[in-house]
């Protein structure tokens, strides 16, 4: 009689433990827990908690920058200067900035981040820092004074859209975009707002949402000169976390407290699985990152929590059952 191993060329491993990256379609049985398990892929996306940022105080409103598993947040509610770095699993204490913002806006990389704007009750700011991983310094002021803006792109290509200045100006439509040495004045967006999320680079930005005042669904995207304005959000939403680029992002959490998430694909919205928490104020990682490297950073009523998406697709263990 032909045995099994003869046919398929290989048989069932045995293991203690489940392997650390399996591939789809590999079978193991874990002694351990004497299950019979497989490498697949999830079926849709989904929030699981990552690590607690050590402040104690919980943050909102903070600057945000890096990517899943070298993130960076910076200022804050309650009004503040610190500063704390992600590895993937933990937050750590880093320096301090110089000045103590809420609302900042952040671009670029854990090595290499600008901060820029933001209000320290009851001035709104126009200063600019940079983090090269060990210290903030002081770089060239924006034009205009700004808090809650739309960023987007790195420490050498930045760009702010909208935003909140002076009470008597309000709420602003103005870009100011960054080369590394100097602001310049960009395009000015069709919806003036503030607290919309920032994604993508600064010649191919996505806002998303915001306060007008009032929660806003509107979306605009920009091609380094002029903002264009496309599908709206399926629910208007200000204060939220946005990663992803302009053809791919995802927005989550905002104002009021809420769990939603919706993904962009270029041309349209769709709502997928909700945070575990609902949240507004939290952070999201600009234009650095990919969707699949999203996190929910912090925000109110949370306070230290970070969340992290995991999209369909991504590979998993699953456990194989005879039902």
């Amino acid at each position: 009689m032909a045995e099994y191993i003869n046919i398929r060329g290989q048989s069932i491993e045995v293991v203690a433990s489940d392997p650390a990256n399996p591939t789809i379609g590999q079978i193991w049985y874990n002694s351990t827990s004497n299950t019979l398990k497989g490498g697949g892929v999830t079926t849709a996306g989904a929030w699981s908690s990552g690590g607690n940022l050590t402040q104690p105080t919980g943050f909102a409103q903070q600057g945000s920058s890096g990517t899943r598993n070298a993130a960076l947040v910076f200022g804050g509610e309650p009004l503040r200067a610190a500063t704390e770095e992600y590895d993937g699993t933990s937050w750590t204490p880093a320096p301090n900035m110089a000045l103590s913002k809420v609302g900042s806006t952040g671009a670029g990389l854990q090595t290499a981040t600008i901060s820029f704007g933001g209000y320290g009750s009851p001035v709104i700011f126009l200063t600019t820092e940079e983090y090269n991983g060990t210290t903030w310094s002081p770089a060239p002021n924006m034009g205009t004074q700004r808090s809650a803006m739309a960023g987007a792109g790195t420490q050498t290509a930045a760009l702010g859209g909208t935003g909140y200045r002076v009470p008597a100006l309000g709420v602003s439509n103005l870009t100011e975009e960054y080369d590394g040495s100097a602001w310049t004045a960009g395009g000015t967006a069709n919806t003036s707002r503030y607290s919309a999320g920032g994604s993508g680079t600064q010649t191919a930005a996505l806002m998303s949402g915001g306060d007008a005042p009032g929660v806003s669904a509107a979306v605009e995207q920009y091609d380094g000169s002029s903002w264009t304005t496309v599908a709206s959000l399926n629910t208007a939403k200000g204060y939220r976390g946005a990663t992803g680029s302009q053809t791919a992002t995802l927005v989550y959490g905002g104002n009021p407290a809420t769990a939603a998430t919706e993904e962009w694909n270029g041309s349209s919205w769709t709502s997928v699985a909700d945070l575990n928490t609902p949240r507004y104020s939290a952070s999201g990682l600009g234009g650095t990152a990919s969707v699949s490297e999203s996190l929910a950073i912090a925000g109110i009523p949370p306070g230290l929590t970070t969340e992290e998406w995991t999209p369909a697709g991504a590979p998993n263990t699953v456990t194989i059952t005879s039902s």
